[in-house]
């Protein structure tokens, strides 16, 4: 069994702080579940490109408000606590967190992190073996 506290994971190699998001890696590739969990925050204010080509990810809203727009379709989702999201076509976005409020985030990710990922030019994370 794994038993983790988020107050345990900040400030840690597991806490990967950048500009626009800040992704406390809760689970990743060595517990051996077959994917990662982050509880992520995405700063106000702040809008940010992302496809991932290497993995799938659902993301749960859990605080804040924001929107997604799936950049093929040009269709944009209001994000608020509740809302659930499967990036299930490896899907190129745009994610925004609105002025004033950051969005919380519950993020799975199959294949899993390695735990230090951070986005490369494209919005993509490298596949990890």
């Amino acid at each position: 069994m794994i038993v983790k506290h988020l107050e345990d994971v900040i400030g840690t190699a597991a806490d990967v702080d950048t500009e626009g998001w800040n992704s406390r890696r809760l689970l990743y590739k060595d517990a051996g579940m077959g994917y990662s969990v982050n509880d992520t925050l995405i700063k106000q204010g702040h809008e940010m490109e992302f496809e991932y080509r290497n993995h799938l990810e659902t993301v749960y809203c859990i605080e804040g408000e924001g929107q997604i727009t799936d950049l093929a379709s040009g269709e944009t989702h209001d994000i608020r606590p509740g809302t659930i999201y499967a990036l299930n076509k490896h899907d190129r976005h745009v994610l925004r967190a609105n002025k004033g409020t950051h969005m919380r985030m519950v993020c799975v990710f199959n294949p899993p992190l390695t735990g230090r990922e951070v986005h490369d030019e494209s919005g993509a994370y490298s596949l990890s073996v």
